[in-house]
């Protein structure tokens, strides 16, 4: 882990201090296969928690509506009736349905890409690179792998021991030939497996498998159904914008914001967005990008991600938008002070860096000490308090970020604090 957690770029976007009254807000999720049932429901209870500790001014959240083709969830919160805040218009991009592909794939071939995708990052010497930036994220990444080789030892263990005392190894009564009792061994070594689906999943065996082989198949450029949605999320923002303008309902602030995986799908969306569009982020809405507890150095240090480094060096150098990227030294699956700037080879040449702001979100001062004593070793609670509800006061805010009345670069430089309260018990 770096020591140095915060860096703002010298050439950042100058300051806009008008108030935020109505914001887009397009939200990209991780690599999850629920998410069209998880972030509504995730969202409308953080935000009731949120509402109750610190105030909420009575917003109403519309129903959620899914687009015709399955991959926008939308919904609207109201503008506060009293103090400041934005009237939010909050669209989710699905992309579950690759996800769970990922997962319906025969498991022998998910482990074989599991295994040649390690020793592929192995060798390259990424995963050392990984481990510097921060080593539980280096655990978390090699942790499959582990699995795949105890779990291999145990099924052999069970094939021989289960062929030993149905054959004549050992002189059994059973004597069964050995073309019946080596296939029966086999077979007892495989159904073990199954018969532990249940325990796997509960220790995120197979997310974390299928999520490392998304990473590197993404990073090879062996992606071609996630490379599509890609496009068609920029699509989707491009065309959401222009039928709002259309209809006289322009925003103050159009904000891009991606957690965990989705950090690095909402990057390479704002890419996208700003090379089909020239006039976005000029005049009228401001552009915004947030990224949360992003895995992206996962792919980009990948030497074939050749496209998706010069995506970043776009977006680091572009005025047109401020790009803030949030990491928390608690959060076992980011990595905290990693800076594009210096742990990419860009090939900037000397041009003028306006972003990323890079900020810690600070979890050890957002929770009570009895809520971060109880979570601090579960990696994926502490990994999405990036979405969750404050206990106590602080600068990273996610409910702030997206409903209050600052853009993100204010929210970031000049945080507005949540009014200061005795922080309620968990809820």
């Amino acid at each position: 882990m770096r020591s140095a957690l915060s860096f703002t770029p010298p050439d950042l976007q100058e300051a806009r201090l008008d108030t935020v009254r109505r914001r887009f807000v397009f939200y990209v999720p991780g690599y999850d296969p629920e998410a069209r049932t998880r972030y509504r429901l995730l969202f409308v209870r953080e935000w009731a928690r949120y509402a109750k500790r610190f105030g909420g001014g009575g917003r109403a959240i519309s129903r959620a509506d899914l687009s015709e083709d399955g991959l926008v969830q939308s919904w609207t919160v109201t503008a506060p009736e009293q103090g400041e805040g934005a009237e939010t218009r909050y669209d989710v991009l699905l992309w579950d349905d690759i996800v769970a592909a990922d997962f319906a794939r025969s498991r022998f071939l998910s482990v074989a890409l599991l295994v040649a995708g390690t020793l592929h990052a192995i060798l390259l010497g990424l995963l050392f690179r990984f481990y510097r930036l921060n080593w539980k994220y280096g655990n978390v990444i090699l942790y499959p792998f582990v699995m795949v080789i105890l779990l291999t030892a145990l099924s052999a263990v069970i094939a021989v021991v289960v062929h030993a005392h149905l054959g004549n190894a050992f002189g059994h009564s059973l004597g069964l030939p050995l073309w019946v009792s080596l296939p029966l061994g086999v077979a007892a070594g495989l159904v073990w497996i199954k018969a532990i689906e249940a325990f796997l999943n509960r220790v995120f065996f197979w997310q974390l498998l299928n999520d490392w082989v998304f990473n590197w198949q993404h990073g090879q450029g062996w992606r071609p159904d996630y490379e599509r949605r890609l496009d068609a999320f920029a699509g989707h923002i491009l065309s959401r914008l222009a039928a709002r303008s259309a209809a006289g309902e322009t925003a103050d602030e159009v904000m891009i914001v991606g957690h965990s995986s989705g950090g690095l799908t909402a990057v390479e969306v704002a890419a996208r967005v700003l090379a089909r569009d020239a006039e976005i982020g000029t005049s009228g809405a401001s552009l915004s990008l947030a990224t949360l507890g992003s895995g992206l150095p996962l792919v980009a240090m990948q030497p074939a991600a050749v496209r998706l480094r010069s995506e970043i060096a776009r977006l680091v150098t572009e005025r047109r938008l401020v790009w803030c990227d949030f990491h928390a030294p608690q959060d076992w699956m980011n990595f905290p002070g990693f800076n594009p700037l210096h742990d990419l080879d860009l090939g900037l040449g000397g041009a003028p860096v306006a972003n990323p702001l890079i900020r810690s979100a600070r979890f050890r001062d957002l929770l009570c000490p009895e809520t971060y004593r109880r979570v601090r070793f579960r990696p994926f609670r502490m990994h999405f308090q990036f979405l969750l509800a404050n206990e106590r006061p602080g600068a990273y805010d996610f409910f702030a970020m997206t409903l209050g009345p600052q853009r993100l670069r204010e929210q970031v430089l000049a945080p507005a604090a949540c009014p200061e309260r005795e922080p309620a018990l968990p809820l």
